[in-house]
């Protein structure tokens, strides 16, 4: 195989209370992802989206992770990264971690599938490192597993994939930025052990309610003490937009990753619709942009789409 297409979707990181460990897959919006191996060892990375990011591979999310595989696996073959980014940088929806997900299975597709999932998840989080400042994979593990991820652990990768309930997400995505290094740079350095021990149960319950399928179970631990209340306040109308989904009908939800994008778990369609043309209308009126997305979550992550 000497070339391969890719889709790369969004993802949905952190699921209100699992800061760092939990993650989701997403069918919209997507990246376009083009690999080509070649006969040389160089890298050669090329954006055709118009977001203005460095082609120097050692300064690009994609080229450090076929950097690291490159070095790892002493090739002799470079690659060549074609990349129509759909994922904005800075939305939340983990545009950085498509990059390089999408880039480490499509190398590792190329080389005949050499590569466990485990390993992919571990060169795709270099790729993060230079993001955000920070190896993490609550972003990464479920692009490439696809639906629902637990990180038990980045270093060493301990990857759970998780039940993918038929539920529905809406998210959106105001036309505000929000930095992921800027978003961990105003966290608490300390807890107090009450909202500590407050979040280890909405994170065990989630995680019950995903694999139970406990509708109710999921919309009750749908709740963080620790990072939505320092965060949220970087994000316009969220604490609004949050209340009328849940008037909605909607199980609930939160910031997507860092913000500023906003997701909500519903179970019907319906429901879901409902809750993007409220968010649509908030942000129409404060004049913010906005996009919104519908769709089930996506149980298979990063789609080749031609080899």
């Amino acid at each position: 195989m000497k070339k391969i297409k890719l889709q790369v979707p969004a993802t949905v990181a952190n699921l209100v209370c699992g800061f760092d460990i939990l993650g989701m897959a997403i069918h919209e919006p997507f990246d376009e992802m083009e690999l080509r191996l070649l006969e040389t060892p160089e890298i050669i990375i090329k954006h055709t989206d118009g977001f203005g990011l460095p082609e120097e591979p050692s300064q690009n999310v994609a080229g450090v992770v076929l950097l690291k595989i490159q070095e790892h696996l002493q090739l002799k073959n470079g690659f060549e990264v074609i990349i129509n980014k759909k994922i904005k940088p800075g939305s939340g929806l983990g545009s950085s971690a498509a990059s390089a997900a999408g880039t480490a299975v499509g190398a590792n597709e190329l080389l005949g599938n050499i590569l466990s999932k485990e390993e992919l998840v571990y060169f795709a989080m270099f790729g993060e490192e230079l993001a955000s400042g920070v190896k993490h994979a609550d972003n990464i593990a479920p692009c490439i597993y696809g639906g629902i991820t637990l990180v038990k652990s980045s270093d060493p990768v301990d990857i759970i994939p998780l039940n993918s309930p038929d539920l529905w997400v809406t998210a959106v995505h105001p036309q505000v930025e929000v930095k992921t290094s800027d978003a961990r740079q105003i966290l608490k350095k300390t807890l107090l052990l009450k909202d500590a021990i407050e979040q280890w149960g909405n994170i065990a319950g989630l995680v019950a309610g995903i694999q139970k399928n406990d509708f109710g179970l999921i919309g009750r631990s749908l709740n963080d003490v620790i990072v939505e209340p320092v965060r949220s306040i970087l994000i316009p109308k969220f604490n609004e937009v949050k209340e009328k989904s849940l008037e909605l009908g909607a199980l609930g939800g939160g910031i997507s990753g860092s913000g500023p994008s906003i997701f909500m778990l519903s179970e019907k369609e319906e429901t879901a619709q409902n809750i993007a043309k409220m968010m649509k209308s908030a942000y129409d009126e404060i004049n913010i942009e906005s996009f919104v997305y519908v769709s089930k979550i996506n149980p298979s992550g990063i789609k080749v789409i031609e080899d």
